[in-house]
């Protein structure tokens, strides 16, 4: 290797530290800025079940799966067992939080060097550096990269999957099979959609490197390499996830309630001794009847509440996304669009195309890694775009869009700091009006509590009732009252007054402008829709009833 070659190398990996330790500095004093989002508590108390007893059976009735989980909780596991005492995962929360947030880091820095990897891979030096610098300030990937949840483990370790299965197609066997398995495991073990994201996109990844004609003779092959990664990903699932060896009462009761015949005699007695329960096909099973009946809410977009939009996905990427990363793909369709051509396009293609069959629509989080490889892909296009540009104007207006793309997504990161879920592109209105476009975990998961507490303080302790979206335990140790009035005998607006007379009222604004969950909740929020808030904060509107008679 030349001298030249590495000073390029040691810069490259420079290039890749300065952006990684940039973002996980934003990620770390975010973390510590934001209250708990919807899933965080949950997540901790079961989670750290498995540091107390070894089981994973709470996050798994939750049809969780746990390696994100188990990451996040290890530094509070360690944590109980060197000082002796264990942590209540409510009262401790504010503490206790921000650790567990920084266990996402593991993944966030995973997603990085794949996705650095994969566009040097993909285009060279620059489409390494574009490639990772534009991941580290995308603000979608950084809000999730704050929180101790699942979504950007999935994003990460999926990336890192589809870059070895990609190089090793051509590989010896000996070494084909080993880093793909690895990371097909870890992409299942963060979320049980995995299961399904993985084989389509290695599909499209087979399909974008041999061409669909090739792929038609060689899908038995196909199938064979593709089905035995995925069959001895699925076993060492199992394996990692354990059983507490129980039998599972639901089982039991629906096999109690068949009639006498030979299948209720044969189905009674297994339920009844069947000890394997819980596994990691119960959180698989769960997750897919999630999938199939939809959430029970509906979904809130631009407005509207229905039980589902087949383009709620497509929308809310073009809400949520910045605006370098939505006009990319066009430009580079019009100037330049045989470079659209690679394996992370191709991927996040096949997973747009698959969004528009889920009934789960309740936040972008689930399509963190179309993101990922969205940002990946496009990066390397515009690259090798510029690379064989024969025009100098068309390389120079590479350059100027490299460049730009990363100045415009470095200033909306630093913008969105610390509360980036709640992140609106210029188009849409921005962060401040986005709640009008899109709610929960897309803008206000629950995370805004401590902002309204210093709202409150700053206000002489005003008498506050609030309501809330969310499940923040810091709400009961703070001077507000909850009220829940979408669960209240509500008929019209005296009766929202009656309510609230006397104090003033806090509302979440995913409560507010979001899915109804009764009757009563259509009338409460019509009724304030109606009034003028005196404040607000980033995720409440704040009415005075205390002159109201």
């Amino acid at each position: 290797m030349t001298r030249a070659a590495d000073d390029a190398t040691y810069a490259d990996w420079l290039w890749l530290l300065a952006w990684a330790l940039a973002s996980s500095a934003w990620c770390i004093t975010a973390a510590a800025r934001l209250g708990a989002t919807f899933d965080e508590p949950v997540y901790l108390a079961r989670g750290l079940d498995l540091w107390r007893t070894g089981s994973h059976g709470g996050l798994i009735k939750l049809g969780t799966m746990p390696l994100p989980i188990d990451v996040c909780t290890l530094p509070l596991g360690l944590w109980e067992r060197w000082r002796g005492v264990q942590l209540d995962a409510a009262a401790d929360v504010v503490r206790a939080l921000p650790w567990a947030r920084a266990g996402t880091l593991v993944f966030w820095w995973v997603l990085l060097v794949y996705g650095w990897g994969a566009g040097r891979q993909l285009a060279g030096r620059w489409g390494g550096r574009l490639a990772v610098a534009w991941l580290a300030c995308e603000p979608n990937l950084l809000a999730h990269a704050s929180l101790a949840t699942t979504d950007l483990a999935l994003a990460a370790c999926l990336l890192a999957l589809l870059y070895h299965f990609r190089t090793a197609r051509e590989a010896a066997s000996s070494a084909r099979f080993g880093a793909p398995l690895f990371w097909g495991v870890a992409t299942i073990l963060s979320k049980a959609s995995g299961v399904f994201y993985a084989p389509l996109c290695l599909l499209a990844v087979e399909l974008e490197r041999v061409g669909l004609r090739d792929a038609l003779r060689q899908r038995a092959a196909l199938r064979r390499d593709i089905g035995r990664l995925l069959g001895w990903a699925l076993l060492v699932v199992f394996l990692y996830c354990g059983s507490d060896w129980r039998t599972e009462p639901s089982f039991v009761e629906w096999a109690q309630h068949l009639p006498d015949s030979v299948t209720g005699d044969l189905m009674r007695p297994i339920a009844e001794h069947l000890r394997i329960f819980p596994n990691a096909g119960e959180a698989l099973v769960r997750q897919i009847r999630h999938g199939i009946r939809g959430h029970g809410y509906g979904a809130y977009l631009l407005g509207t509440v229905r039980p589902t939009f087949w383009y709620y996905f497509p929308v809310a990427l073009g809400i949520k996304l910045t605006l370098p990363l939505l006009a990319m793909p066009l430009l580079l369709l019009l100037l330049a669009p045989r470079a659209l051509v690679n394996w992370a396009n191709a991927a996040a293609a096949a997973l747009l195309a698959f969004s528009l069959t889920s009934r789960v629509q309740i936040g972008i989080r689930f399509v963190l890694p179309l993101i990922a490889l969205a940002v990946v892909g496009l990066a390397a296009s515009l690259v090798q775009a510029q690379q064989r540009a024969t025009a100098a104007w068309m390389r120079r207006l590479g350059v100027m869009a490299a460049a730009g793309s990363i100045v415009w997504s470095t200033t909306a990161a630093v913008h969105a700091w610390p509360d980036a879920l709640r992140y609106t592109n210029e188009l849409c209105g921005g962060s401040e009006r986005g709640y009008r476009c899109l709610s929960d975990s897309n803008y206000d998961w629950g995370q805004g509590l401590p902002e309204l507490g210093q709202w409150q303080q700053a206000h002489a302790a005003a008498p506050l009732d609030v309501w809330y979206f969310g499940s923040d335990p810091r709400l009961t140790a703070l001077p507000m009252r909850l009220v829940r009035l979408h669960a209240l005998p509500i008929a019209g607006a005296a009766d929202v007054l009656e309510q609230v007379r006397g104090r003033y009222l806090a509302v979440s604004t995913t409560l507010l402008y979001g899915t109804l969950m009764s009757p009563a909740h259509r009338i409460a929020a019509e009724f304030l829709r109606a009034r003028a808030p005196i404040a607000r904060t980033t995720t409440f509107f704040i009415y005075d009833f205390t002159h109201t008679s």
